[in-house]
């Protein structure tokens, strides 16, 4: 069968989104609640722009479903637009001023036009509502086998968060992430991380941060390092930098792993036999500075993993740049947008690399239909804990 992948496709002020999912095993269940609520939350945050007033985002499956399960055909999925307007020349004008820190001018020149606006209608981040959509049916699938996924907001500029996400606190914290403005589960940091986001609206300016996802469930063994194109840490990065203004991903300690010794690095393994029955079969750490991964596999432990936004690149008060007609400098022009978008940032990294767990997660289990995904799940498991198995029988002819 197809490895599970997926496709986007859409303008920002086209008539929709659209995604394809293909790969999806046969008689999957699909949440579609889950599916709009996380489509929801990444309209929410303190520090969103006009847009998210008037999009009310949900999904339209177009292909694949039958009365709500995946029937193993490519999944398609819609996403409308209400503010659809791509060809109203009006509302929707050419772009000569290409905004520093956007695709507007490279994507210009790319194309050999001086209109930025075809360039920014793709590259815009409204296409990572389609990524939500893709991650959550992936989370739909995952959820099957016990896998859950948790992200918050770690920083926005100097109001960082010191909580630590385990997998004992994880559902705790995740009430405390839904009611806070800025998806952090800290109510005292909430509320500094909204006074720079005003701060930063009243100077015409932007803000960025750090948002921080974590796996928990995974077995042992996803990934391989066999080949660097199956590593699964460098699929998630791959992933998690594809993502709109993102600028930075760590997996673990990530950078610190820089000022440490291997000793304050590595995480000892222990066995206790009776979490023999856990995804993790047994093996126990004492800390997982690894992030869940070694080797390009998941080791057992919690997958971590952090990624930078950048400030968004529209600002209101505009920034030097030129005209690409005349040359002559001018201000950047202004498209509607957001102040802060990192609470939404966080949203679509943690579907993004659910994404790429359930890839990963089919490339070891594969199977046309749910049936043999959990047949070769179970199966592999029953093996694990079973070590050390003889090995097979060889028979001469």
């Amino acid at each position: 069968m197809p490895q599970l992948d997926y496709q986007t496709a859409g303008e920002s002020h086209g008539p929709a989104l659209i995604i394809t999912i293909t790969g999806l095993p046969a008689g999957l269940d699909l949440d579609v609640p889950f599916i709009n609520r996380e489509l929801a939350r990444r309209q929410g945050g303190y520090g969103r722009g006009g847009r998210q007033n008037i999009e009310e985002d949900t999904v339209e499956f177009l292909t694949g479903v039958r009365r709500g399960r995946s029937i193993g055909s490519p999944l398609t999925m819609r996403i409308a637009n209400r503010d659809s307007r791509l060809d109203d020349l009006e509302k929707t004008p050419p772009v000569y001023r290409p905004r520093p820190g956007h695709a507007d001018l490279a994507g210009s020149v790319k194309w050999l036009t001086t209109d930025c606006r075809e360039t920014l209608e793709r590259a815009s981040a409204r296409e990572t509502a389609s990524r939500v959509a893709a991650g959550a049916v992936a989370r739909c699938l995952l959820r099957q086998f016990g896998i859950e996924a948790f992200g918050f907001v770690r920083s926005i500029l100097d109001a960082a968060t010191e909580v630590q996400v385990t997998e004992d606190n994880w559902r705790t914290l995740l009430p405390i992430r839904d009611a806070s403005d800025t998806y952090c589960p800290d109510p005292a940091i909430t509320e500094r991380q909204r006074a720079i986001i005003r701060q930063a609206k009243i100077d015409k300016d932007t803000v960025g941060g750090l948002v921080e996802t974590h796996i928990f469930g995974c077995p042992i063994g996803l990934g391989s390092s066999m080949d660097w194109t199956t590593r699964l840490d460098a699929l998630i990065a791959y992933g998690v930098m594809g993502i709109q203004a993102f600028k930075a991903v760590e997996i673990g300690l990530g950078k610190d792993c820089a000022g440490r010794t291997g000793s304050q690095v590595h995480d000892p393994i222990r066995y206790d036999p009776a979490r023999k029955d856990r995804p993790s079969l047994g093996f126990v750490r004492d800390s997982n500075n690894a992030g869940g991964t070694e080797g390009g596999m998941t080791n057992g432990q919690p997958v971590v993993v952090r990624g930078t936004m950048k400030p968004i690149s529209t600002l209101l008060r505009g920034m030097p740049s030129v005209d690409l007609n005349t040359k002559e400098a001018q201000t950047s022009t202004y498209e509607r947008s957001d102040v802060c978008a990192v609470s939404a940032a966080g949203v679509v990294m943690e579907n993004v690399v659910s994404f790429e767990i359930a890839r990963a997660f089919c490339d070891k289990f594969a199977g046309d239909s749910m049936h043999e995904v959990r047949a070769n799940y179970d199966n592999y498991m029953r093996l694990a804990r079973l070590l050390p198995l003889e090995p097979p029988t060889m028979t001469i002819a």
